[in-house]
C-alpha cells in the first residue's frame, strides 16, 4: 500500500532508503530531535551520526502504510524489515514538524 507524506516527511523516508545521514539531517530543524531506542539526538550533526551509525550496524527495508494525525504529531506507521534483532517489525514514527523541517522524531514500536 503507498500513502502521501507530508514533504518533509517524505523526504525523510527518501533519504533514510538511500543511506544519505546528511540528507537525512537535513530534513531536520537546526535543533531538531530525535528520540529512538531509548537514546536521544539533538541537532543536525547528532543527528547524522545516529543515522550513519544505524544504516552501517543494519539493513533494512521501511515501507510507511499508514498516517494519522495527533495533536500536532503526524504518525506514520511503517513496515521495516532487516538484519536486526527483532525483524520484521512495525514501527511508529511520530514527527513533529515546524517550519517546514522536522522538530521532533520519536521512533516507537
Amino acid at each position: 500500500m503507498t500513502v502521501t507524506l507530508p514533504g518533509t516527511i517524505a523526504a525523510y523516508f527518501e533519504a533514510d532508503a538511500a543511506g544519505d545521514a546528511g540528507a537525512v539531517a537535513r530534513c531536520f530543524a537546526k535543533d531538531g530531535v530525535v528520540k529512538d531506542e531509548g537514546e536521544t539526538h539533538v541537532g543536525g550533526a547528532a543527528i547524522g551520526q545516529w543515522k550513519a551509525n544505524a544504516s552501517s550496524q543494519y539493513h533494512y527495508t521501511v515501507e510507511p502504510f499508514a498516517v494519522a494525525t495527533e495533536g500536532d504529531r503526524t504518525i506514520v506507521t511503517a513496515h521495516v524489515a532487516g538484519d536486526f534483532p527483532g525483524s520484521p517489525t512495525d514501527l511508529r514514527y511520530r514527527f513533529v514538524l515546524a517550519g517546514g523541517k522536522i522538530a521532533e522524531l520519536e521512533i516507537v514500536p
